[in-house]
Protein backbone atom coordinates (compact mmCIF):
# COMPACT_ATOMS: atom_id res chain seq x y z
CA UNK A 1 0.00 0.00 0.00
CA UNK A 2 2.89 2.51 1.07
CA UNK A 3 4.47 1.39 -2.40
CA UNK A 4 1.16 2.37 -4.35
CA UNK A 5 1.03 5.94 -2.67
CA UNK A 6 4.69 6.76 -3.56
CA UNK A 7 3.91 5.56 -6.83
CA UNK A 8 6.29 2.86 -6.95
CA UNK A 9 3.41 0.15 -7.67
CA UNK A 10 0.04 -0.10 -8.97
CA UNK A 11 -3.29 -2.35 -7.87
CA UNK A 12 -6.83 -3.33 -8.40
CA UNK A 13 -7.77 -4.19 -5.10
CA UNK A 14 -5.94 -8.07 -5.32
CA UNK A 15 -3.24 -7.45 -7.44
CA UNK A 16 0.17 -5.80 -7.20
CA UNK A 17 2.24 -4.89 -10.40
CA UNK A 18 5.07 -2.07 -10.60
CA UNK A 19 4.34 1.55 -11.36
CA UNK A 20 5.84 4.32 -12.87
CA UNK A 21 7.54 5.38 -10.57
CA UNK A 22 10.24 2.15 -10.26
CA UNK A 23 12.01 3.86 -13.36
CA UNK A 24 12.86 6.14 -11.14
CA UNK A 25 15.03 3.86 -9.05
CA UNK A 26 17.20 2.43 -12.11
CA UNK A 27 17.75 6.14 -12.79
CA UNK A 28 18.76 6.81 -9.24
CA UNK A 29 21.10 3.49 -9.07
CA UNK A 30 22.56 4.65 -12.80
CA UNK A 31 23.57 8.08 -11.78
CA UNK A 32 24.71 7.74 -8.36
CA UNK A 33 26.18 4.12 -8.43
CA UNK A 34 30.28 4.39 -9.01
CA UNK A 35 30.71 1.87 -11.59
CA UNK A 36 28.04 3.05 -14.14
CA UNK A 37 29.01 6.57 -13.42
CA UNK A 38 32.19 6.10 -14.26
CA UNK A 39 31.29 4.08 -17.52
CA UNK A 40 29.14 5.59 -19.08
CA UNK A 41 30.72 7.77 -20.96
CA UNK A 42 32.90 4.77 -22.02
CA UNK A 43 30.16 3.37 -23.09
CA UNK A 44 28.65 5.85 -25.08
CA UNK A 45 32.15 6.33 -26.94
CA UNK A 46 32.06 2.84 -27.91
CA UNK A 47 28.68 2.86 -28.82
CA UNK A 48 29.07 5.91 -31.34
CA UNK A 49 32.49 4.66 -32.44
CA UNK A 50 31.23 1.41 -33.50
CA UNK A 51 27.89 2.67 -34.01
CA UNK A 52 26.41 -0.95 -32.14
CA UNK A 53 25.02 -1.30 -28.99
CA UNK A 54 27.14 -1.40 -25.57
CA UNK A 55 26.37 -2.67 -22.00
CA UNK A 56 27.58 -3.10 -18.61
CA UNK A 57 26.54 -5.84 -16.75
CA UNK A 58 26.91 -7.40 -13.46
CA UNK A 59 26.58 -10.41 -11.69
CA UNK A 60 23.62 -10.54 -9.38
CA UNK A 61 21.01 -13.57 -8.40
CA UNK A 62 22.27 -15.98 -11.14
CA UNK A 63 21.99 -13.39 -14.03
CA UNK A 64 24.04 -10.93 -15.71
CA UNK A 65 21.77 -7.96 -14.97
CA UNK A 66 22.07 -4.72 -17.17
CA UNK A 67 23.87 -1.58 -15.37
CA UNK A 68 23.78 0.70 -17.93
CA UNK A 69 23.89 1.12 -21.73
CA UNK A 70 24.54 3.19 -24.47
CA UNK A 71 22.43 2.27 -27.75
CA UNK A 72 23.15 2.97 -31.00
CA UNK A 73 21.00 3.94 -34.09
CA UNK A 74 20.77 0.55 -35.60
CA UNK A 75 17.73 -1.04 -34.04
CA UNK A 76 17.65 -5.03 -33.01
CA UNK A 77 14.78 -6.97 -31.53
CA UNK A 78 16.86 -7.57 -28.11
CA UNK A 79 15.64 -4.16 -25.88
CA UNK A 80 17.60 -3.84 -23.16
CA UNK A 81 17.74 -1.47 -20.33
CA UNK A 82 19.22 -0.93 -17.38
CA UNK A 83 17.80 -3.65 -14.56
CA UNK A 84 17.83 -5.83 -17.87
CA UNK A 85 18.19 -9.93 -16.89
CA UNK A 86 20.73 -11.64 -19.53
CA UNK A 87 20.92 -15.37 -19.05
CA UNK A 88 24.74 -16.06 -17.45
CA UNK A 89 25.15 -19.56 -19.53
CA UNK A 90 24.57 -18.24 -23.06
CA UNK A 91 25.25 -14.54 -23.22
CA UNK A 92 28.90 -13.14 -23.94
CA UNK A 93 28.55 -10.49 -20.54
CA UNK A 94 27.50 -13.37 -18.60
CA UNK A 95 29.94 -15.72 -19.59
CA UNK A 96 32.41 -13.32 -18.92
CA UNK A 97 31.47 -12.90 -15.50
CA UNK A 98 31.24 -16.71 -15.26
CA UNK A 99 34.65 -17.24 -16.54
CA UNK A 100 35.93 -15.10 -13.69
CA UNK A 101 34.96 -17.52 -11.15
CA UNK A 102 36.98 -20.63 -10.29
CA UNK A 103 35.41 -23.52 -12.30
CA UNK A 104 33.93 -25.33 -9.37
CA UNK A 105 31.84 -22.26 -8.56
CA UNK A 106 31.09 -21.33 -12.33
CA UNK A 107 29.93 -24.94 -12.67
CA UNK A 108 27.56 -24.73 -9.35
CA UNK A 109 26.19 -21.49 -10.62
CA UNK A 110 25.23 -23.09 -13.60
CA UNK A 111 23.95 -26.34 -12.33
CA UNK A 112 21.50 -24.26 -9.88
CA UNK A 113 19.77 -21.66 -12.86
CA UNK A 114 17.90 -22.51 -15.84
CA UNK A 115 19.42 -23.28 -19.15
CA UNK A 116 16.59 -23.21 -21.58
CA UNK A 117 17.45 -23.57 -25.42
CA UNK A 118 17.00 -20.00 -26.60
CA UNK A 119 17.81 -21.09 -30.52
CA UNK A 120 19.07 -23.22 -32.60
CA UNK A 121 23.15 -22.05 -31.72
CA UNK A 122 22.19 -22.21 -27.85
CA UNK A 123 25.16 -24.01 -25.72
CA UNK A 124 23.45 -25.18 -22.48
CA UNK A 125 24.88 -28.65 -21.73
CA UNK A 126 27.62 -28.26 -18.75
CA UNK A 127 30.29 -30.23 -20.18
CA UNK A 128 30.28 -27.93 -23.14
CA UNK A 129 30.08 -24.55 -21.34
CA UNK A 130 32.97 -25.87 -19.24
CA UNK A 131 34.77 -25.60 -22.72
CA UNK A 132 33.00 -22.35 -23.52
CA UNK A 133 34.22 -20.91 -19.98
CA UNK A 134 38.02 -22.27 -20.22
CA UNK A 135 38.35 -20.84 -23.41
CA UNK A 136 36.83 -16.97 -22.64
CA UNK A 137 38.47 -17.65 -19.19
CA UNK A 138 42.42 -17.90 -21.40
CA UNK A 139 41.49 -15.59 -24.27
CA UNK A 140 40.08 -13.02 -21.87
CA UNK A 141 36.99 -12.70 -23.46
CA UNK A 142 33.51 -14.30 -24.16
CA UNK A 143 31.38 -14.16 -27.56
CA UNK A 144 27.81 -15.24 -28.02
CA UNK A 145 27.09 -16.37 -31.35
CA UNK A 146 22.52 -15.80 -32.20
CA UNK A 147 22.74 -17.89 -28.97
CA UNK A 148 19.88 -15.67 -27.31
CA UNK A 149 18.29 -14.30 -30.15
CA UNK A 150 18.74 -15.29 -34.04
CA UNK A 151 20.50 -12.30 -35.96
CA UNK A 152 22.56 -10.91 -32.68
CA UNK A 153 26.35 -11.70 -32.40
CA UNK A 154 28.10 -9.98 -28.92
CA UNK A 155 30.95 -9.97 -27.68
CA UNK A 156 31.72 -9.24 -24.25
CA UNK A 157 35.40 -8.66 -21.84
CA UNK A 158 35.53 -8.53 -17.98
CA UNK A 159 36.20 -5.63 -15.83
CA UNK A 160 38.63 -5.35 -13.12
CA UNK A 161 39.31 -3.14 -9.98
CA UNK A 162 42.77 -2.03 -9.18
CA UNK A 163 42.81 -5.70 -6.93
CA UNK A 164 42.47 -7.50 -10.26
CA UNK A 165 39.22 -8.74 -9.28
CA UNK A 166 36.18 -8.63 -12.11
CA UNK A 167 33.58 -6.18 -11.20
CA UNK A 168 31.77 -6.60 -14.30
CA UNK A 169 31.68 -7.19 -17.72
CA UNK A 170 31.17 -4.78 -20.94
CA UNK A 171 29.60 -6.12 -24.31
CA UNK A 172 28.92 -4.64 -27.77
CA UNK A 173 26.01 -6.26 -29.68
CA UNK A 174 25.42 -6.07 -33.28
CA UNK A 175 23.45 -7.63 -35.96
CA UNK A 176 24.92 -11.33 -37.08
CA UNK A 177 24.11 -9.95 -41.22
CA UNK A 178 26.80 -7.32 -40.57
CA UNK A 179 29.81 -8.78 -38.87
CA UNK A 180 31.16 -12.64 -38.34
CA UNK A 181 32.22 -13.74 -35.09
CA UNK A 182 35.80 -13.52 -36.09
CA UNK A 183 35.09 -9.70 -37.56
CA UNK A 184 33.98 -8.63 -34.40
CA UNK A 185 36.99 -10.14 -32.43
CA UNK A 186 39.28 -8.11 -34.34
CA UNK A 187 37.15 -5.13 -34.82
CA UNK A 188 36.11 -4.29 -31.17
CA UNK A 189 38.44 -6.52 -28.78
CA UNK A 190 41.02 -3.78 -29.13
CA UNK A 191 38.76 -1.43 -27.86
CA UNK A 192 37.15 -3.45 -24.82
CA UNK A 193 40.88 -3.98 -23.79
CA UNK A 194 41.74 -0.44 -23.99
CA UNK A 195 38.59 0.71 -22.12
CA UNK A 196 39.77 -2.64 -19.45
CA UNK A 197 42.59 -1.20 -18.62
CA UNK A 198 41.08 2.47 -18.49
CA UNK A 199 38.56 1.55 -16.15
CA UNK A 200 40.79 -0.52 -13.92
CA UNK A 201 43.06 2.77 -13.51
CA UNK A 202 40.26 4.15 -11.99
CA UNK A 203 38.50 1.77 -9.81
CA UNK A 204 39.75 1.54 -6.68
Amino acid sequence: ITLCELGYAQTDGKRYWLGHGALRISYAYASSTRLPRLIQPVLDAMSERSRDSASLAVLLDGAAVIAARSTARRTMRVGLVVGSRLPLYCSAAGRALLAALPEPEAVSVLRGIDRPKLTVNTVREIDKLKKVLATARQAGYAVCDEEIELGVRSIAAPIFNMAGETVASVSISTRADRMTVNEIVQAYLPILKKKQVWAQARLN
